[in-house]
């Protein structure tokens, strides 16, 4: 069975658009709670929630690729690129860095229309601290550009490219798709989720890079949507994908078979859909840690303060693990003895919650 850039209607997808007029409802609804949730937060708590999402999609984009960051690295090179640090913090892995630029350039140029130097910046973020890939310009290897899985010899392939002599000619025209379909082009899709969906989809069967392909289509499903609003979206489309990662490869695998995607544009809304909800969480979540240091802020000393933002820091899933007495000390730098005390005063408060006996003893915030 042919591949979708191999069929004659290439790339003019068809769609139903009958069964998608709730879908867009509730993500006008949705923009609207965040919106409001934001206006609740001060402007510190505001600019917090921005980065931690931020933070999150650079970590979640890096997951589905295979790829851990340290999120201290990605945190730490977010502020840096916004300018929010008196001095620049170290940021030790080039990958983390990468991937916080190409977050906050995403969020500060969603509305500059799509170009070819764009992609090719964007990929040399991506790339950053990646050997033998050739950055910032289109894939040139013969060999097929194949996405495949399986142990060597009994490989599947779920989908092959075109080849790379056609990229060029591909992403002109993709290029010249995104623009004109974009608030101030002559072929404007009014729905930023199906416009979404689309250019994803598109971008992903063009496969234009080496490699880092993924994390550029998932940014431009992100340029799209701030574009369709008219502001930056604040939501992670990966970390939503990456929790059903299986899904994503599936629906992506037999929406490349065909130039019919009704079934793709409403797997990928729905997506969108569950990343606002998520969102709305972890704003929500931003709200509440803001009310409780309010709340203890004359009971807590520097150490107590610095362990439960870091506990804190993490999204509404929680610290993994739970905070033990060796934690404490690792992160406040402090001795055992202090770190006994410290913890006592904050079960005392009512702030930790002890979990297990002994040595296998626990601690989580209630918050």
């Amino acid at each position: 069975m042919p591949y979708n850039w191999q069929l004659q209607d290439w790339p003019a997808f068809q769609y139903n658009l009958d069964d998608l007029q709730e879908a867009t409802s509730r993500f006008s609804e949705s923009l609207g709670h965040v919106s409001g949730i934001l206006k609740a937060l001060p402007k510190g708590p505001q600019t917090q929630s921005v980065i931690d999402m931020m933070v999150v999609e650079a970590i979640k984009t890096s997951a589905i690729e295979g790829e851990t960051l340290s999120r201290q690295d990605v945190l730490s090179s977010i502020r840096n690129n916004l300018g929010l640090n008196t001095a620049p913090e170290q940021v030790r892995d080039k990958r983390a860095s990468g991937a916080a630029r190409l977050m906050v350039n995403v969020r500060e140029t969603f509305a500059e229309p799509l170009r070819e130097e764009t992609l090719f910046a964007w990929h040399e973020m991506i790339m950053e601290g990646s050997r033998d890939i050739h950055a910032g310009q289109w894939r040139t290897h013969e060999a097929p550009m194949q996405i495949i899985s399986g142990p060597f010899g009994r490989e599947t392939v779920h989908f092959e490219a075109p080849p790379s002599s056609r990229v060029p000619k591909e992403m002109e025209q993709f290029i010249q798709w995104f623009n004109a379909t974009g608030p101030e082009g002559p072929s404007f899709i009014a729905s930023p989720l199906i416009r979404s969906a689309v250019s994803h989809l598109y971008f992903e069967s063009i496969h234009p890079f080496e490699d880092g392909n993924g994390r550029i289509g998932r940014a431009l499903a992100e340029k799209t949507l701030s574009q369709g609003i008219g502001r930056p979206i604040l939501l992670s489309l990966s970390k939503t994908i990456e929790a059903n990662r299986a899904t994503y490869y599936d629906a992506l695998k037999t929406a490349q078979r065909s130039n019919e995607i009704t079934s793709w544009i409403e797997y990928f809304i729905n997506t969108i859909l569950e990343a606002q909800r998520e969102a709305e969480s972890m704003i929500e979540f931003t709200l509440i840690k803001t009310r409780f240091f309010d709340r203890y802020a004359e009971l807590l000393n520097a150490r107590q303060e610095k362990v439960l933002r870091r506990m804190l820091d993490e999204d509404p899933d929680g610290f993994e693990g739970g905070m033990s007495a060796k934690k404490y000390m690792s992160i406040a730098k402090t001795s055992k003895a202090t770190a006994t005390r410290d913890m006592q005063q904050l079960m005392e408060w009512g702030i930790f919650v002890p979990l297990g006996e002994g040595r296998s003893r626990r601690y989580e915030v209630r918050i």
